[in-house]
């Protein structure tokens, strides 16, 4: 998908890799969400992988963007937070070695100079437990699915 085609509200969209445990965490909730999509027909559920440059033309257009993403944030294993760009300072390194490499906030920095009418974007980290190669998330993870998309429902129908 690139931009908004149906001149939806809201775009969720949800980041990882779902071969690295808790790193799939964006991608597992979008699975969910998906399921219910019924509930918000003004909004879209996207799960964009990992990301990378090609997000620029994702999430061109939309008034709204919500990110879902396992964020390393020094926090307890499980607990979930909201922020906005503004309010975070990453600290990825970037190998530069691929185009699929890129750093989220640069993202939306880059879509803001290039004024591509975001009204708002909201990310919702998720501190992981465990990042290693396997396919389930962990299970101080997984206890906290139904929170998690509480947490994300309400921002939906801000």
């Amino acid at each position: 998908m690139i931009g908004n085609p149906e001149n939806k509200k809201v775009l969720v969209a949800g980041l990882g890799n779902p071969l690295m445990g808790d790193e799939g965490i964006g991608n597992y909730l979008i699975t969910k969400f998906e399921a219910m999509s019924q509930r918000w027909p003004l909004v879209e559920f996207l799960d964009v992988g990992t990301g990378g440059m090609s997000l620029l033309h994702i999430i061109a257009g939309w008034p709204k963007v919500i990110f879902i993403d396992c964020a390393f944030m020094k926090l307890q294993p499980a607990t979930i937070k909201r922020f906005t760009p503004d309010q975070v300072q990453s600290v990825k390194n970037l190998a530069h070695q691929s185009l699929h490499e890129a750093d989220i906030l640069k993202v939306t920095e880059l879509s803001a100079q290039l004024q591509q009418s975001h009204q708002e974007i909201v990310f919702f980290g998720i501190e992981p437990e465990t990042v290693e190669l396997k396919q389930e998330l962990s299970k101080s993870l997984s206890a906290k699915i139904d929170h998690y998309i509480d947490t994300i429902c309400r921002e939906i129908e801000i």
